[in-house]
């Protein structure tokens, strides 16, 4: 039980100290995200916009229509956002549409052959 205790003290200081942060990167043909005051819309290919607020704490930003960046201090909550904006519309393996993190790998499949 230390170990686990002392990690999750280290995760405390770390994210009051410099905080947390994960990158995300939406791919596909008219998929974009963009912020309206405290909240995140996305297009996705659906045939309505999907909004998304985020909890107190957490602040994310759109730099590009592509980009998406969650950051705080609470390193739990963090990842928590951004696996609920994964969510959406996660990776599909044939063409590589929909949202992921940018340091995540794609296995791409072959499609049907003629």
């Amino acid at each position: 039980m230390w170990g686990t205790t002392r990690s999750l003290i280290n995760g405390m200081l770390t994210g009051v100290s410099t905080g947390f942060s994960k990158s995300m990167e939406i791919t596909g043909t008219g998929y974009k995200a963009a912020m309206q005051g405290d909240e995140l819309v996305l297009n996705l290919g659906f045939s309505h916009e999907i909004r998304y607020r985020a909890p107190k704490g957490i602040k994310i930003t759109c730099e590009k229509p592509t980009s998406i960046k969650v950051e705080g201090a609470d390193k739990q909550q963090v990842g928590q956002v951004a696996a609920e904006i994964r969510a959406f519309r996660p990776p599909e393996p044939y063409k590589g549409k929909g949202i992921r993190y940018s340091d995540e790998v794609i296995r791409r499949k072959e499609g049907k052959k003629k």
